[in-house]
C-alpha cells in the first residue's frame, strides 16, 4: 500500500494509533487543513492500512466506519452518528443526546475500529458533544477517533470546544497538512511535462489543485481550482452536465432512490463515473471533493439553481419520509416558502427532541423567515425560538424574539398568551442582569392574568412563580414563599407537572436559604422528580441554586457531590446556561477549598463565554481574589465585579463583593468608600438567607478596625466563634469544612504569635505571598523577632496548584485506587493515570500515594 505523496510521517502515526486499539488502546487524531489538502486522501490510506492489520488466524481486525458532515445550510443534528450507527436504537425516534453518547460509546467499546467523521466544519452542535464524549474516553475502548477539518473554524464555531479538547489533552493528536513542496509538486507532475516550478507558483502546493492539472498537461494552465475542473467537463453532452449540476445542487449526496425519480439512467451514470468528478458510496451518489463540487455548482445559471433543488425536494417527496433537515435544505434554496415553513418547524422540533438547541433555534428561525400563516403560530414558534436561544445562552437573541410575540398577543387579545411571554422574558432579563427590567415584566405578567379569583389560571402560576425566584435572589422571603405556594396550589389543581416541580423547586430553595433543616432533601427531591418527568431544564436550574447554597453555606463536600452530577447533566442535555452558571459556582467552590488554579480555570471559562450576565459575578470575585492574594493586586477585577453587583441589587451578590473590597482595603491599606458604607450599616442585610456572606463581611470590617451593626449571635458558627475571641475553635472549624484559607485567617486573627505564625505557613502553602507577606509585616512591627521566611518557590508544596482534572485524580488516590482503577474510573490508559499521579504528589508535596491517603482530610481530598 502506497502512502500519500508527502504525508508518509502522518500515515506513520495513524498506523501506530491503530496498532494501538488492537491491543485495546484507544486514541484520537484531528487532521487539518486547507480545502485540497488532502485531509480526505489521507484517512483514505489510513482505512487501507486499518484493513490490512491483523486477520491473521486468531488475531483481531479493525472495524472501519468512515462518515461525515454534509455542507447543509443548517446541519443534520446528530447526522454523522445517525448514517454511522443506524441500528442503534438510541438514534431512532426521539433521541437524548446522553443516551446516544453511551450507545455509541458502548458499540466502540466491544469491537476494535477506526472511527472517521469528516469535515468538521460543517458539523453540528450535538455531533460536537457526542465527538467530545468519546475523545475523553478514547484510552477505555480499541478504537481511533479520526476528525477532519478546514483551517477555517473560528472562536465560535461549535467544533472550536472538541478542537480546544485536542490541544489539551494527552492521549489526543493534532495533524496539520502543509502544502506540497517543490519537489512534491515535482513528483506528482511527472511524465505531463509541465514546469514544476510554474505549476507550484500557481498552485501554492495544493494537492488537490496540482493534481487537475496533472489531469490535464496538454491545456494551459487554469487560473484556478474551478477552472481546473471545469477543463474536465468541455467535452460532456449537455444532458450529462445537467444532471453534474443536479448532483452539484445536493451538497450531502443524491440518494439512490433519487435517481429514477430524477430521470437518471445507468449509462449516465457511466459517463458521469468515468468523468472522476463524481462517485458512489453506500449512501448514494456524491463528488469526489468538495471543490469539485462549488465549481460544478457555479456554472448554474441564475435562476436555475432553485429549479434544480425544486426538482430535488419534489423527488425527495415521492420517494417517501426524508430527514426535515435535508428537505428544509433544499426547500430553502427552491425559494419554497410554504414548504420551508413546514419542514423548518419539523427540523427544529426534532433536534429539540435531539437535545440539539442551537440547530433547533437555526430551523425555528428559518421556519420563521418563510412563515406565511396566523398571528397566533406565529407567536408560538417565536416563543420556540426564544426558548431555545436561551437554552444556548444567547439570551439578547432570546429577549428580542419573546419581545416579538407581545404586539402579536395583544393582537390576538390573547391575556395567557401575553402574560407568559412577559414571564418568560422576566428570566431571560434576569439572567441578563437586568433585574430591574425582570421584576417589571414579572408583575405585568401577574397583573395580565389575575382576574381576581380564588383558583387563578396556569399563566397566573408560572407568572408567580417567576415573581417567586427574582424574590428568593433577593432574600425576600415572605414574597417568595407566598408566590410559589400560589404556584404549588394551583399546579396541583390543574395537574401540571411542571408548575407542581417548579414551584417545589422555588419553594424548597427559598427554605434552604434560610436555615431549614428538612430543605434541602426536599430540593433534591424536587430536583429527582423533575428528571423523572422530562423536565431537564426544571432540574438543572434546581441542582444551580442547590449547589450555589451548598457553597454559600460552605457545605462544600456536599457541593461537590452536586456540581459532579449537575454538571455532567448540563452536558449530557445540552444545557449551556446551565453549564455557565454551575461552572461559576464551581470556581468558587475551588477557591474557598484553596485550589485556585482550578478556580481561575473555571473562571476563565466563564468570563470568555458571552450570555448569562449573572454567572460572570463570581468568577469575576475569584479571579480578583486570587490575584489580590498572590500578587497584591486585584487588577481592576473587584471593581468590575461591583458593577455587576450594582445591577442586580441583590444582597447575596452585593456583600461578597463588599467583603472582597474590605480585604482589599485590608492587604493595600487603601480606603474605600463603599467600605466604610458598609461599615455604618447601609447595606447589610438582617434577613436569614444573608448570614453567610453578611459574616464574611463583618469579619473582614472587623479586621481593618471597623465594625458593622450586626448581632455576632446571629451569625453562622466560625464567624460567633472569632468574634468571641476563640480563633483556635474557628480554624478548627474552617479546616473540617475544607475552607483551607479562612482556616488560615483564622489563624492569623488570633493574638498569640505563634499561631499567627501557623497562619502564615497555611498561606504560604497556598501561595497567598501578597496576605502572607502582609501578616509578616504585622508581625514583626509587633516586635516578633521569629518570623518565617518566604519559602523558595521551588521547594513549596503547591495544593492550590492542581487543575480540576488532577483533583479528580488526587480524590481517587486518597481513596486507595490503583492507578489501573483510576484509568478505569476516568477512561484514561494507565500510562496516563501514572502520569497524574506523579504530578499529583509532586504538587501536594506528599513522598508517595500512602501519604495521600492518610492526609486525605487534611488536604481536603476525603
Amino acid at each position: 500500500m502506497g502512502s500519500p505523496l508527502e504525508r508518509e510521517a502522518e500515515l506513520v502515526a495513524l498506523t501506530d494509533r491503530l496498532r494501538s486499539a488492537l491491543l485495546g488502546r484507544g486514541s484520537a487524531v484531528a487532521v487539518s487543513g486547507e480545502a485540497g489538502a488532502g485531509k480526505s486522501t489521507l484517512v483514505l490510506a489510513a482505512c487501507q492500512a486499518a484493513a490490512s492489520l491483523g486477520g491473521s488466524k486468531g488475531s483481531r481486525t479493525l472495524r472501519v466506519l468512515r462518515g461525515g458532515c454534509d455542507p447543509l445550510a443548517t446541519a443534520r443534528p446528530l447526522g454523522p452518528f445517525r448514517d454511522l450507527f443506524a441500528h442503534l436504537p438510541a438514534l431512532s425516534g426521539q433521541v437524548l443526546l446522553s443516551e446516544v453518547c453511551e450507545a455509541v460509546f458502548a458499540e466502540l467499546r466491544e469491537v476494535p475500529t477506526l472511527l472517521v467523521v469528516e469535515d468538521l466544519h460543517w458539523v453540528d452542535a450535538a455531533s460536537v458533544e457526542v465527538l467530545r464524549f468519546l475523545v475523553r474516553r478514547c484510552e477505555a475502548m480499541p478504537c481511533v477517533v479520526v476528525v477532519t477539518y478546514r483551517d477555517e473554524i473560528d472562536i465560535n464555531h461549535p467544533a472550536r470546544p472538541l478542537i480546544g479538547d485536542f490541544a489539551v489533552l494527552e492521549p489526543l493528536l493534532s495533524l496539520r497538512l502543509p502544502p506540497l513542496s517543490p519537489a512534491g509538486v515535482a513528483a506528482l507532475l511527472e511524465g505531463t511535462g509541465l514546469d514544476a516550478a510554474e505549476v507550484h507558483a500557481l498552485t501554492g502546493g495544493n494537492p488537490f489543485f496540482t493534481a487537475e492539472v496533472a489531469k490535464a498537461p496538454d491545456l494551459p494552465l487554469p487560473e484556478t481550482v474551478r477552472d481546473a475542473v471545469l477543463a474536465r467537463t468541455t467535452d460532456m453532452a449537455p444532458h450529462d452536465f445537467e444532471v453534474l449540476q443536479l448532483a452539484a445542487a445536493a451538497p450531502d449526496r443524491v440518494d439512490d432512490r433519487l435517481l429514477p425519480a430524477l430521470g437518471v439512467d445507468l449509462p449516465t451514470l457511466r459517463r458521469l463515473q468515468a468523468s472522476g468528478l463524481l462517485t458512489r458510496n453506500d449512501r448514494g451518489l456524491l463528488f469526489r471533493h468538495e471543490l469539485a463540487r462549488l465549481a460544478v455548482e457555479s456554472t448554474i445559471p441564475a435562476g436555475g439553481l432553485s429549479r434544480l433543488h425544486a426538482r430535488l425536494l419534489d423527488a425527495l417527496e415521492r420517494t417517501g419520509p426524508g430527514d426535515a433537515a435535508v428537505l428544509t435544505h433544499h426547500a430553502v434554496a427552491a425559494a419554497d416558502a410554504p414548504r420551508a415553513a413546514r419542514y423548518a418547524e419539523q427540523a427544529g422540533y426534532d433536534a429539540t427532541r435531539a437535545g440539539a438547541h442551537a440547530e433547533a433555534a437555526a430551523f425555528f428561525q428559518i421556519a420563521l423567515s418563510h412563515y406565511q400563516g396566523s398571528t397566533h403560530r406565529r407567536a408560538v414558534l417565536l416563543t420556540q425560538l426564544a426558548f431555545e436561544q436561551y437554552m444556548i445562552n444567547k439570551l439578547d437573541l432570546a429577549i428580542a424574539s419573546i419581545t416579538a410575540t407581545f404586539p402579536l398577543w395583544d393582537e390576538l387579545g390573547d391575556a395567557a398568551g401575553l402574560s407568559s411571554a412577559h414571564e418568560r422574558c422576566a428570566v431571560y432579563e434576569y439572567y441578563s442582569a437586568h433585574r430591574a427590567r425582570a421584576e417589571q415584566l414579572a408583575e405585568r405578567a401577574v397583573r395580565l392574568v389575575d382576574d381576581g379569583s380564588e383558583g387563578q389560571s396556569p399563566a397566573y402560576a408560572a407568572a408567580r412563580l417567576t415573581r417567586a425566584y427574582l424574590a428568593f435572589q433577593r432574600s425576600e422571603y415572605a414574597l417568595s414563599a407566598a408566590c410559589s405556594d400560589d404556584g404549588l396550589r394551583i399546579g396541583h389543581a390543574s395537574g401540571i407537572d411542571a408548575l407542581v416541580v417548579r414551584a417545589g423547586i422555588v419553594r424548597a430553595a427559598t427554605d434552604l436559604a434560610h436555615g431549614e433543616a428538612d430543605a434541602r432533601e426536599e430540593l433534591l427531591g424536587q430536583i429527582e422528580r423533575a428528571r423523572a418527568t422530562g423536565l431537564e431544564e426544571l432540574a438543572s436550574t434546581g441542582y444551580t441554586n442547590l449547589s450555589y447554597l451548598d457553597v454559600d453555606q460552605r457545605r462544600l463536600s456536599m457541593a461537590e457531590s452536586v456540581l459532579e452530577e449537575s454538571l455532567a447533566l448540563t452536558v449530557e442535555r445540552d444545557i449551556p446556561i446551565c453549564n455557565h452558571w454551575q461552572t461559576a459556582v464551581r470556581s468558587r467552590l475551588r477557591m474557598l477549598e484553596g485550589r485556585w488554579d482550578a478556580a481561575l480555570e473555571d473562571a476563565d471559562a466563564c468570563l470568555r463565554r458571552p450570555g448569562m450576565a449573572v454567572a460572570q459575578l463570581w468568577p469575576t470575585i475569584v479571579e480578583g481574589l486570587v490575584l489580590l492574594r498572590r500578587q497584591g493586586s486585584d487588577e481592576g477585577r473587584l471593581d468590575e465585579a461591583w458593577q455587576l453587583a450594582q445591577s442586580l441589587d441583590e444582597p447575596l451578590r452585593r456583600l461578597p463583593v463588599l467583603a472582597a473590597l474590605a480585604e482589599r482595603t485590608w492587604l493595600t491599606g487603601i480606603p474605600d468608600a463603599r467600605v466604610g458604607k458598609a461599615a455604618e450599616g447601609a447595606w447589610v442585610s438582617g434577613d436569614r438567607s444573608t448570614t453567610w456572606v453578611t459574616g464574611d463581611l463583618a469579619l473582614w470590617l472587623r479586621r481593618i478596625g471597623l465594625t458593622v451593626s450586626v448581632e455576632a449571635e446571629s451569625l453562622p458558627e466560625p464567624y460567633r466563634l472569632t468574634f468571641a475571641g476563640r480563633p483556635q475553635e474557628a480554624a478548627t472549624w474552617w479546616r473540617r469544612a475544607n475552607a483551607t484559607y479562612d482556616e488560615a485567617m483564622a489563624w492569623s486573627d488570633s493574638d498569640d504569635p505563634d499561631l499567627k505564625v501557623r497562619g502564615i505557613e497555611r498561606l504560604d502553602l497556598l501561595g497567598a505571598t501578597a496576605t502572607a507577606d502582609r501578616l509578616r509585616r504585622d508581625l514583626r512591627e509587633q516586635g516578633v523577632e521569629q518570623v518565617p521566611q518566604r519559602p523558595r518557590a521551588s521547594t513549596r508544596a503547591n495544593p492550590a496548584g492542581l487543575t480540576n482534572r488532577q483533583l479528580d485524580v488526587a480524590r481517587l488516590v486518597a481513596r486507595g485506587f490503583t492507578n489501573a482503577e483510576i484509568a478505569a474510573r476516568l477512561f484514561i490508559s494507565a500510562k496516563t493515570a501514572d502520569h497524574h499521579v506523579s504530578a499529583v504528589l509532586a504538587k501536594l508535596g506528599m513522598p508517595n500515594r500512602r501519604a495521600v491517603v492518610v492526609r486525605a482530610g487534611e488536604l481536603g481530598l476525603a
